[in-house]
């Protein structure tokens, strides 16, 4: 029996013989990080962002027991590792509410409450935009779930204003890869995109008075053809996307990277006068994923990663203080992404 129940724990809880952190050494180069540490410790880990408060770390990560992504919780320093999700079907793009009552996530966990099907490779490389997402708040320990947005489409890649006023998130409620915003009920939703082709990963600035986001740029007929051909499949091709900024209610957009890469996953330094990102610019074979930073109006493009394979995701506290983003480096099998956090150094 004693067994059987520490078995059903480890079910329950995959990441329990985990430590809570441990030093990683920075790669040459890496002068911007300093005391950084590992938080997570196998299987897929991404997509970790702060409480408002810099105490807690919300993200999705696949574990054994579990048929696709899930949504956990921990502490800063990487203890308390908890699920937070329902344990079903595939979770993505989790947020703190301001305040600290809640959380916000998409699921797939009514509609497909199994793994989400792979993506179609023969098409090249390509994501799956999964129409069975639904958009949903939970109190912190993942009680009292009820959904927020349910528009039939795909709906992810939310975050929230920290003023509590808004939130965005990426949808194809109205047949095409767009950036909406709408208040924290889910009402009162606004679509803020209205180009043809990929626009999404939004993420609001500290002060909330800005959105940055990825968008496809490119206009060929030939190219939106083979989009909206992958779109009614649920796939989208995301080979070529640069970081665009636009204010709070959609207006003065403009493009801030002119770097012809796959780049995504940007966040606005504190002081909303620089962005960091993710991108494989640099790489001709468009594998190797690093950490950038980049100015406002384009200038001073500075790499911040130097590990092989994949960098991304990154957030700062909200003194600046802090960074957090997923990486391969470290890992004990190849591919594996984990969570790692480190002191900002300008």
């Amino acid at each position: 029996m004693l067994v059987l129940g520490l078995l059903a724990f480890a079910l329950q809880n995959p990441m329990a013989s985990w430590p809570n952190s441990a030093p990683v050494e920075p790669f040459a180069g890496e002068k911007h990080l300093r005391n950084i540490r590992q938080l997570t410790f196998g299987g897929q880990n991404a997509e970790a962002y702060w409480s408002p408060d810099g105490k807690q770390l919300i993200f999705q990560s696949r574990q054994l027991g579990y048929p696709d992504e899930q949504i956990f919780i921990m502490n800063a320093d990487g203890s308390n590792k908890h699920l937070v999700s329902t344990g079903k079907g595939r979770c993505t793009c989790s947020y703190f509410l301001p305040d600290m009552s809640g959380i916000i996530f998409s699921s797939t966990h009514e509609r497909q409450p199994g793994a989400q099907e792979k993506a179609d490779f023969s098409h090249g490389y390509v994501w799956v935009v999964n129409p069975n997402l639904v958009l949903y708040k939970a109190k912190k320990d993942g009680s009292h779930l009820r959904k927020l947005i349910d528009p039939h489409a795909y709906i992810a890649e939310t975050t929230i204003a920290p003023n509590g006023k808004y939130m965005v998130f990426t949808s194809t409620t109205d047949g095409d890869l767009e950036i909406y915003r709408a208040h924290l009920n889910g009402s009162h939703v606004k679509r803020l995109t209205y180009s043809p082709g990929y626009d999404g990963g939004p993420f609001v600035s500290w002060d909330s008075k800005w959105i940055v986001y990825r968008r496809d740029t490119q206009n060929d007929p030939k190219y939106l053809a083979d989009y909206h051909r992958l779109l009614k499949q649920d796939l989208v091709r995301p080979t070529k996307l640069e970081i665009w900024v636009m204010d709070a209610n959609g207006h003065h957009k403009r493009q801030v990277t002119h770097i012809g890469a796959a780049s995504f996953a940007p966040f606005m330094f504190p002081d909303s006068r620089r962005i960091i990102f993710a991108s494989n610019y640099g790489d001709p074979k468009g594998r190797e994923f690093d950490l950038y930073t980049v100015k406002l109006d384009g200038s001073k493009l500075e790499r911040i990663t130097y590990a092989p394979d994949f960098d991304g995701f990154p957030m700062f506290t909200r003194d600046g203080k802090k960074l957090v983003w997923a990486s391969n480096r470290n890992g004990k099998a190849p591919h594996e992404t984990n969570i790692f956090v480190a002191d900002w150094v300008e």
